[in-house]
């Protein structure tokens, strides 16, 4: 059996194309069904829907022989144990930092102040203030992030940025971009070399497809 792991959502859908170009259709789709272990057309393939911050761990530690994760989420987890064989340009958007509207932030980061950062991403987050030698104290959220600056609770937030519209909407304006942000296929290394000659075409197929987008 081929398990592949998938977040709901966005993530999901732009695979769907991905996965057709290797044969595989799934049985259901999530938004339709409370089931976690999805059937696929193909006997020996299933889909397992798992919160995004989840997929490498599936992966890592076998419970999955593959899966499709953002850049974001594997930065944050180390990427420990997993084969990065292929970005596949889908779920495209920037990790970016971001302020309620009329903050001062490069005066802020010039003055050296010490600023209060509220962010899921506290390993992106650490690491590029650290380079830019700014002090910052990191509190970690997981959700609702535009809040934190209207409330007090933070200067400004990490973030993922699609469109801008919820930061616009909350009066918030992105004010550094840190890095773009795409999802990306992972492995599991010991299935990559057990089940080589199931998983490979499928590798194939996918990259195929991503390369024919530049065509």
């Amino acid at each position: 059996m081929i398990t592949i792991a998938l977040s709901k959502g966005r993530i999901f859908e732009e695979t769907l194309p991905l996965l057709a170009a290797a044969g595989i259709v799934p049985a259901e789709a999530p938004e339709s069904t409370r089931k976690l272990i999805i059937g696929t057309n193909q006997p020996d393939v299933q889909l397992i829907i798992v919160r995004a911050s989840d997929v490498p761990t599936y992966v890592q530690y076998g419970a999955a022989d593959l899966g499709v994760a953002g850049k974001d989420v594997l930065l944050e987890h180390g990427g420990q144990g997993l084969y990065q064989p292929l970005d596949l340009e889908i779920a495209k958007c920037a990790l970016m930092v971001a302020t309620q509207n009329g903050f001062d932030y490069e005066g802020a980061v010039k003055q050296g102040a010490r600023m209060r950062i509220a962010t899921k991403y506290t390993e992106q987050a650490k690491e590029h203030f650290a380079a830019k030698g700014v002090h910052v104290d990191l509190i970690k959220l997981y959700g609702s992030m535009e809040l934190a600056p209207l409330v007090g609770l933070a200067d400004a937030i990490v973030d993922l940025v699609s469109t801008g519209g919820t930061l616009k909407a909350n009066n918030l304006v992105a004010v550094e971009h840190i890095r773009d942000i795409s999802s990306r296929l992972v492995v599991n290394q010991s299935s990559l070399k057990l089940k080589h000659e199931r998983l490979q075409p499928m590798l194939d197929a996918f990259a195929a497809t991503v390369a024919n987008r530049h065509a």
